[in-house]
C-alpha cells in the first residue's frame, strides 16, 4: 500500500511534468442552469466533485489539464447523471417497504448522458481550469474564462434561471 509520502511525490512528479510540458493543472466547476441536480459530472474521465442542485453552482475537481495552447477542433468529453435534487417525500427508514419504494422512485428519474462540446478559443488569454454549463435539453457549454459567472467579462450570458423548454430537439 501507497504510503501518503509516495502519493505526495506522485503528484508533485505529475504536477512537474505537465508545468514542464506547458499545460495548466487546475480544477473543474460548473454551472447549473437547469431543473434537475447533476448528481456526478466528469470531463475527459476526471471527476467533478460535487453534487450540483438545481440553479446552483460547484465543482471543485482536481486536476484538470488544460493544455497552454488552443488548438482548431479542441473539445472535451462531458459524462454527467441527473436525478432529482432533493429528498422530499423521504418516509424515514422504519417501514422499510415504503423507504425501498421511494429509493426506486428516485433511480427511477436519474439519467446518464455523455456529449463531446467544443472549447471556444482561449488564445491570448489567462486559462482557469475548466467550468462546464449544464443547459436546458442535455445541452452543455464550456469555458476556461478565469472570470466570476454573471460578471460583465464573463462569456457565458445565460441567465441561472433558465426555463425548460416543452420539447427539446433530438
Amino acid at each position: 500500500m501507497p504510503t501518503f509520502s509516495t502519493a505526495r511525490r506522485f503528484v508533485a512528479t505529475l504536477m512537474g511534468a505537465l508545468l514542464t510540458q506547458g499545460a495548466q493543472a487546475s480544477t473543474l466547476e460548473a454551472i447549473n442552469h437547469t431543473h434537475w441536480a447533476i448528481n456526478r459530472f466528469s470531463v475527459d474521465g476526471r471527476s467533478g466533485i460535487d453534487i450540483i442542485g438545481p440553479y446552483q453552482g460547484g465543482g471543485g475537481g482536481c486536476c484538470y489539464v488544460v493544455p497552454s495552447r488552443w488548438q482548431r477542433g479542441m473539445t472535451v468529453r462531458v459524462d454527467w447523471e441527473t436525478g432529482t435534487g432533493s429528498s422530499a417525500g423521504f418516509p424515514g427508514f422504519a417501514d422499510r417497504e415504503k423507504y425501498y419504494a421511494w429509493i426506486e422512485k428516485i433511480d427511477s428519474q436519474k439519467r446518464r448522458h455523455s456529449k463531446v462540446v467544443s472549447v471556444p478559443d482561449y488564445t491570448g488569454q489567462k486559462v482557469c481550469g475548466l467550468t462546464v454549463h449544464f443547459l436546458p435539453c442535455d445541452d452543455l457549454q464550456v469555458t476556461t474564462s478565469c472570470y466570476a459567472y454573471g460578471s460583465p467579462e464573463y462569456p457565458i450570458k445565460s441567465p441561472l434561471h433558465l426555463p425548460e423548454p416543452q420539447s427539446c430537439l433530438q
